[in-house]
Formats: structure tokens, sequence, C-alpha cells
């Protein structure tokens, strides 16, 4: 059992596809999950990164 008690997810996902992205995550020595949790932390990283300029733009744009 993971040490940090994350709560599991339910992701579908075709056969070949999975398939492919374990060979993908193998060759990259890490795991699918791990590749997951890696890539949506980037992804919503990015989104509040956004939220954060367009909120400095409006601060700006107002004054």
């Amino acid at each position: 059992m993971a040490s940090n008690e994350t709560p599991q997810r339910v992701i579908r996902v075709d056969k070949e596809t999975w398939d492919a992205y374990g060979q993908l995550c193998e060759e990259k020595g890490v795991a699918r999950s791990a590749d997951l949790r890696m890539y949506i932390k980037r992804e919503v990283a990015e989104w509040q990164k956004q939220q954060r300029d367009a909120g400095a733009a409006r601060n700006i744009a107002e004054s």
C-alpha cells in the first residue's frame, strides 16, 4: 500500500493504448501511476499559473 494514503481513482483506457503506455513508462523507468501523477501535477501547475496571470492582468487593467 502507498505510504501517503492517496485515494485510488479509476480511469478507462483501451487495452492497446494502456499496453503501449506501459512500455513507454518502462523505457522511462517510471511506473504508469507515477507518470500520470507527474503529468497531472504539471497540468494543474500550468493552469494555476494562467489563473494567477489572468488575475494579475485584470488587476492592472482595473488600476
